[in-house]
């Protein structure tokens, strides 16, 4: 393993992960944003495919703990469970046609829905901050591990 393409790696996942949060923020502000785009499972975002893969080997680091992954990994869940409340209030009818069904097509949301929404996003937007934060906990801890270490991980 090399240091530089695990930072790249890390960065790329930080960056889907932003990339993920802005389009909810973006179906919450009115604009048309297929269902699809937003992946509600957290093992099908690109963060979750990089975090369950590549980054279980950085578990390997001495100055990586265990609980740093496990915080990852429940602010992860938490972001998705609380998207799926977003998701629910804007995609989620048994009153759809088949054509919306077929397209993914929003629902009609009432100015209540809105508000509802909207206090799930923010909920949503803390946490994505949190996770930034334990993310970027783990980005020093890469830069800080010698080039050495790091090719002793399998």
């Amino acid at each position: 393993m090399d240091k530089n393409d695990i930072l790249e790696q890390l960065r790329s996942a930080k960056a889907a992960h932003i990339s993920w949060v802005q389009k909810a923020k973006m179906l919450i502000g009115g604009f048309s944003i297929d269902e699809k785009a937003i992946p509600i499972n957290s093992t099908e975002c690109r963060f979750g495919q990089w975090f369950y893969s590549d980054a279980q080997k950085l578990n390997g680091l001495q100055n990586n703990p265990l609980e740093c992954m496990h915080t990852i990994e429940a602010l992860h869940f938490q972001l998705h469970d609380t998207y799926m409340h977003i998701f629910q209030i804007y995609y989620h009818s048994n009153q759809q046609g088949f054509f919306s069904k077929l397209f993914g097509n929003k629902k009609k949301v009432s100015d209540a829905q809105k508000e509802e929404a909207q206090a799930h996003f923010n909920t949503l937007q803390e946490t994505s901050k949190a996770l930034i934060e334990e993310i970027n906990r783990m980005e020093r801890r890469i830069l800080s591990t010698p080039q050495e270490q790091i090719e002793e991980i399998r």
